[in-house]
């Protein structure tokens, strides 16, 4: 039986913190809590498609909360300088404290943002996360800018 993508992550979804990240923009016009269901959507398709013998749902869930830093980094003067390289320690602290993190999800968090964070995923799982955020932060570039 197939597993159901919103069973895996529904916990999360529904988690008034991460809720808080539709009102944070991550790229262009693009909320955080947008551009990372779409990452973990991806993680998802895939997972179903390939089959991969890592677990979908610390894959899934590692991917949902990669970008849980919980702010609007566009905010420079709020102490978010640097914020590619510090934010996969901040998305981390911030989801140890909401959910249970396994070792594969504190690596896809940690590790996402590679190479600008020098040290690379430890997992292939992490690897896959790597990928496939860059393809929906090049997706969400892509889109038109709204004018506010």
């Amino acid at each position: 039986m197939e597993v159901k993508f919103k069973d895996l992550v529904y916990d999360i979804l529904t988690n008034e913190n991460f809720i808080k990240m539709k009102g944070y923009i991550h790229h262009q016009n693009v909320s955080t809590y947008k551009h990372s269901l779409g990452v973990a959507y991806l993680c998802y398709k895939y997972h179903i498609k390939k089959k991969p013998s890592y677990d979908i749902k610390e894959f899934v869930r590692g991917a949902l909360l990669h970008d849980y830093y919980l702010y609007d980094w566009h905010h420079k003067g709020e102490g978010h300088r640097f914020h590619g390289f510090r934010h996969p320690r901040f998305a981390y602290n911030n989801a140890k404290k909401d959910f249970e993190i396994t070792p594969m999800m504190k690596d896809i968090i940690l590790h996402h943002m590679f190479p600008l964070t020098i040290i690379p995923p430890h997992t292939r799982a992490g690897w896959r996360v790597v990928y496939f955020d860059k393809v929906i932060a090049f997706k969400d570039y892509k889109r038109k800018k709204k004018k506010r």
